[in-house]
């Protein structure tokens, strides 16, 4: 039995004429090869998609994006990636959480004012004893320090919320005492415009594009301004009443902190480019709460008598 023979070889196969197998076959010519053609770059490979393959997760497609990218763009086509509708949920209820403690703060120092200023022996009392004032201005201090200063403070609760209600009183007695020297009109006007200004305030810093988040240098310029014209009023008292510095001071003072209250609004929403931490809800409330009540009080002195 013989064995099988081998195939030709690759130049019996492209030999230009016929040729003669060993194992008797006749092999027909072909062509030479042609070179491989250039392989064009498939689209897929020179595109490559912005968004991450179901493997990755979204915290890896967030840490991929700027942080100070346009809130507008996405890491997907439709612009409706899972990590940015859950950073506007968490946005949201930072918002509103804030709000709620903003609204009782301001529910409860608004109550005192009015306490103070309708009922005439309560009226009295507090007018006649200022040691409760002095206690009130070192509570308020304190609790003020310990906020601000101590992150564990202000995020362990129920710290931070007894602390929160002790400084919402102690500004709010505050508030009451000074409101207690001017009559009734003078207290009902300034409520009222103060609450004008903050509505007109937010709506503003909700539809406006002005980033007042970069602004903090001129704030801390007028701050400066303000802190200089306080203590010039403060050493020319024993001299007498200035009615036209204490009207400027005061209407100064209005439209600093004015101009801090949309500073920290914006700070609030967070669509610029600086916004407060989510965790920071006890801390959002306190700046938009002091804002407040500085700027009734700017009112009030503003449209108070001498008294």
């Amino acid at each position: 039995m013989s064995l099988p023979a081998a195939p030709p070889s690759y130049a019996e196969a492209t030999a230009g004429d016929k040729e003669q197998g060993a194992d008797g076959f006749t092999y027909a010519s072909q062509p030479p090869p042609m070179p491989p053609p250039t392989m064009p770059m498939h689209p897929s490979w020179a595109y490559v998609h912005p968004r991450p393959s179901p493997g990755y997760s979204n915290a890896y497609a967030a840490d991929m994006s700027s942080p100070f990218s346009d809130p507008s763009s996405s890491s997907s086509f439709d612009g409706l990636s899972g990590s940015s509708w859950e950073d506007k949920n968490i946005r949201r209820m930072f918002i509103r959480k804030v709000f709620c403690i903003l609204m009782v703060q301001l529910m409860v120092t608004f109550s005192v004012v009015s306490l103070f200023t309708f009922c005439e022996p309560v009226r009295k009392f507090v007018q006649y004893n200022r040691v409760f004032y002095l206690t009130s201005y070192m509570t308020f201090m304190g609790t003020y320090l310990m906020l601000v200063c101590s992150t564990n403070a202000r995020r362990r609760y129920p710290t931070n919320m007894i602390l929160l209600a002790i400084f919402t009183l102690a500004m709010s007695y505050m508030a009451g005492m000074l409101a207690s020297y001017h009559n009734t009109k003078v207290v009902m006007l300034s409520v009222g415009i103060t609450a004008l200004v903050c509505l007109a305030i937010t709506l503003f810093c909700f539809q406006s594009r002005v980033d007042f988040t970069t602004c903090h240098g001129l704030l801390f310029s007028l701050m400066m301004v303000l802190m200089i014209t306080g203590l010039l009023l403060f050493f020319t008292a024993p001299f007498g009443y200035i009615p036209w510095l204490h009207t400027a001071y005061a209407g100064f003072g209005a439209l600093v902190f004015t101009l801090f209250l949309a500073f920290d609004m914006q700070l609030l929403i967070g669509n610029r480019r600086y916004s407060l931490n989510p965790e920071e809800h006890v801390f959002g409330a306190i700046c938009l709460y002091m804002d407040v009540v500085y700027i009734f009080l700017f009112f009030l002195q503003l449209f108070g008598s001498r008294e």
